[in-house]
């Protein structure tokens, strides 16, 4: 009897470590937690496909949660994403340009500090099962989010938030990034190697730079440019004018919104007679005017990315995103990528940065589902692997950047992205960015007529975009 009660309690014991589950179902909460559940997601740029394997490993924690991945062109999108939230049809789950963050912060909801979900969970050695568990996990924190993003990334997407809970005002999370783009140099080789020259300078402005430029800009009798050798100096009809303008600005020194959001690019430098903001304009509209050595643009030339896919351009500023479409365009062109020229003998290099980021909607009846999404695809270094891989895109994550640096097409921009940041920090971007454009298109009619006058107008137009 002894011997049978011993074996008794050893089987029990057996059964109990091993995971085998009493006939008990979930609990309420665990039974709630598994409700079925519609997340709307809207994006531009990617397709369904780019995101299916992270939605179908997502979908094996949680069987329960339906995304519904929809992606809407750039001309419509903003429209289109106003009007459904305006309308309560809006998506839980969106993505924007960080540089409009600020604009969209009162329909957002932060990220909550942390997340009750249900998820299901593999027990058992003999038998396995997977039975539902409710878990609260921990959002990422303020400090892991400085430690694990980019330097940019933090000082975007954490803004000032009034807790109604709390009834205090807080630091919040209000968005993620899948990932980062950063401004380089695009050049022709076959224009290079015509003009005898076998590499381009890393600097603004030095003698190789302005020799180089003379060498591959080809004007006819009467003036015209036939070839030219960089898209400088004017607005509407060069790729990211506005970038290419602030990144010069910013290498020579001009804060362009200070931190108490404040108009500072034509502040001098304490103590010197010296503005670096206006310096670097008048540096950038001497490409435009027919009376610098460096004239090799204007603005009654085709756009720059035609003319760069036309091989009529030498050089060009874009994003890695350009890589694909000049490829698929130009299939015969002859181009290669290099760094971003600098300002010589500045002690740290500056870069652009470009990105978009993934929100929660305040109207989203599943808030911290949609959370929970959002940190499963942009918190997880292998997940977020399996979004770049497919598209093909740089990381904002500091431990995936020095990987994609060893990929020919991908490194010299990622290379660059650890001293890349933005300029923006206004509530609306169209409007700041459009002042810039107009401003320099301006100017380059006549520049000394017009300098000054212009540069008030955009700094207003700036006031009143923040």
């Amino acid at each position: 009897m002894k011997k049978k009660l011993i074996i008794l309690s050893l089987v029990a014991i057996f059964l109990i470590s091993s995971g085998a589950r009493c006939t008990k179902g979930p609990t309420v909460a665990e039974q709630q937690g598994l409700r079925p559940i519609t997340l709307n997601y809207w994006r531009v740029w990617d397709g369904p496909d780019d995101f299916q394997p992270i939605i179908a490993k997502y979908n094996a924690k949680h069987p329960n949660i339906t995304i519904n991945y929809r992606k809407l062109s750039y001309d419509e999108y903003e429209k289109e994403l106003l009007n459904a939230l305006a309308e309560d049809r809006g998506p839980d789950i969106f993505s924007i340009n960080v540089n409009w963050l600020r604009q969209y912060q009162s329909k957002l909801q932060p990220m909550p500090t942390e997340i009750v979900m249900t998820d299901m969970v593999e027990i058992g050695t003999i038998k396995k099962e997977l039975v539902p568990q409710q878990k609260t996990t921990v959002s990422i924190t303020l400090g892991q989010l400085k430690d694990q993003y980019l330097d940019t990334v933090y000082k975007d997407v954490v803004l000032n938030y009034d807790n109604p809970t709390k009834k205090i005002r807080e630091l919040r999370v209000f968005g993620l990034p899948l990932a980062m783009d950063t401004l380089a140099t695009f050049y022709n080789k076959d224009l290079l190697n015509n003009a005898g020259i076998g590499d381009l300078s890393d600097y603004w402005s030095n003698d190789k730079f302005k020799k180089d430029l003379k060498k591959l800009t080809k004007q006819d009798e009467q003036g015209n440019i036939l070839q030219s050798g960089m898209a400088l100096g004017s607005g509407a009809n060069i790729e990211r004018s506005y970038d290419v303008l602030t990144a010069i600005m910013m290498q020579n020194g001009a804060t362009i919104i200070n931190d108490q959001d404040q108009i500072a690019f034509r502040n001098s430098i304490r103590g010197k007679d010296y503005n670096p903001g206006i310096d670097a304009i008048r540096f950038y509209m001497d490409f435009s005017d027919p009376t610098k050595d460096v004239y090799s643009w204007n603005g009654d030339l085709d756009n720059s990315l035609e003319m760069f896919m036309q091989g009529r351009l030498a050089i060009l500023y874009g994003y890695s995103y350009l890589v694909p479409i000049i490829k698929a365009q130009a299939p015969k062109l002859n181009f290669s990528v290099r760094k971003f020229p600098q300002v010589e003998g500045s002690t740290a290099n500056v870069n652009v940065a470009d990105y978009w980021v993934e929100v929660v909607s305040k109207k989203s009846q599943a808030r911290a589902e949609a959370w929970d999404f959002v940190q499963f695809m942009a918190n997880n270094p292998e997940n977020v692997k399996m979004y770049l891989n497919k598209t093909n895109r740089l990381s904002a994550l500091r431990s995936i950047i020095a990987e994609q640096s060893t990929k020919d097409e991908l490194s010299v921009f990622a290379e660059q992205l650890y001293n890349a940041r933005t300029w923006y920090k206004g509530r609306n971007y169209q409007e700041g960015t459009k002042s810039i454009i107009e401003m320099i298109d301006a100017i380059s009619q006549s520049p000394q007529e017009n300098f000054e006058k212009e540069i008030k107008i955009m700094e207003g137009r700036l006031k009143n975009s923040l």
